[in-house]
């Protein structure tokens, strides 16, 4: 039987990628500002699912937002590294806690929860205009639109979990 976190889960990613590429890919900011905010998905994905389908869920997110912002599978290598290196990086912010059946993202403290998100946003934006530049002469520029536009994202990001998070009583 299929459960509801399948559902869940196919809902987020499909308005992820609408509101991504309707929304947030022709936004503009300052002139060059575009926010990120399917990392979301990345972020919301269960843990102790399988990883390889994660990180096949994780190129298709991708790829898509590739397909639909004309980008050049830029967005999926930077998904792909996202979601392979997404158990380093709970292991990093979590400790041990997270080994255990019974972690739960809601139940970590919010530092905890900014740390890991913040971390996905800097390494996926980094990624991904390492590849967009692809020139170490232009450092600079992918450090300054790596911090912030991830700061950008980041903030969205984080508005879209409070307004979309289940809330404990």
């Amino acid at each position: 039987m299929i459960s509801s976190s399948f559902f869940i889960n196919i809902l987020r990613f499909s308005l992820l990628i609408l509101v991504q590429v309707l929304v947030f890919n022709r936004l503009n900011f300052f002139g060059f500002i575009n926010p990120m905010v399917y990392v979301l998905f990345l972020y919301w994905y269960p843990i102790k699912e399988n990883r390889t389908s994660f990180i096949a869920i994780s190129f298709l997110l991708g790829l898509l937002i590739d397909i639909f912002s004309d980008t050049l599978a830029i967005n999926a290598a930077a998904t792909v590294t996202i979601a392979y290196v997404r158990p380093t990086i709970m292991r990093f912010v979590f400790g041990v806690n997270y080994e255990f059946q019974s972690f739960k993202l809601n139940n970590s403290t919010k530092a905890q929860q900014f740390t890991f998100l913040a971390l996905l946003i800097i390494i996926h934006h980094a990624v991904f205009y390492t590849l967009e530049i692809f020139s170490f002469s232009n450092i600079l520029i992918i450090v300054k639109k790596t911090l912030i536009i991830g700061l950008a994202s980041l903030i969205l990001c984080l508005l879209f979990s409070t307004l979309f998070s289940t809330r404990k009583e």
